[in-house]
């Protein structure tokens, strides 16, 4: 186990859709590990496999002192939404209002091959979707109204960590989510 190095937002492993995991072997059980030592370390409420770069269909969490993994997660979503703060590991410092469906239910497998069922409302609904998002190469900032993803993309240009992933050449890619937000994205 040992603690990865997240990546920023810029960094083309985020925007590009994740591989099904195929083998639940022993690598993968590392995998999941490291993640959750990483998660903790940042500390975050959730983190995905390609935000440490690693280009699969896995992420954990911990909300409401509840730690939990998933891998290949299928959501089933309520019609009901909520609106609440959200950030990103991969996005530091940055928090804005983001509309998600209040409750969430995912399918996925555990890191032993296991199928699992998750339900969750509120904040656990919320990072299901957050980083069932990260899996199919979507963030957060895709989620945002129109005039919010202006405002982020300023504050997301002039900050540090932005600068520094700019330097070394990273393309940044914006792409529009699979999952419905009731048009309140535009």
């Amino acid at each position: 186990m040992s603690i990865q190095e997240i990546r920023f937002f810029g960094d083309p492993v985020l925007t590009t859709p994740a591989s099904p995991v195929v083998d639940f072997d022993k690598e993968l059980r590392v995998l999941v590990k490291d993640l959750t030592e990483t998660m903790l370390d940042a500390p975050g409420a959730g983190l995905a496999a390609p935000q440490i770069g690693v280009s699969l269909r896995v992420f954990v969490w911990d909300v409401d002192e509840a730690l939990g993994h998933l891998i290949n997660p299928v959501l089933d979503l309520s019609d009901e939404l909520q609106d609440g703060e959200e950030g990103c590991l991969s996005f530091p410092e940055l928090r804005y209002e983001t509309p998600r469906a209040m409750r969430a239910v995912a399918k996925g497998f555990n890191m032993y091959g296991e199928p699992i069922t998750v339900e969750g409302t509120e904040f656990l609904a919320r990072a299901l979707q957050h980083e069932t998002d990260h899996l199919n190469g979507i963030l957060f900032i895709d989620k945002l109204s129109a005039d919010n993803r202006k405002l982020a993309m300023k504050e997301i240009r002039e900050s540090e960590w932005f600068n520094l992933a700019a330097e070394k050449g990273q393309n940044i890619q914006v792409k529009d989510s699979p999952h419905t937000i009731f048009g309140r994205n535009t």
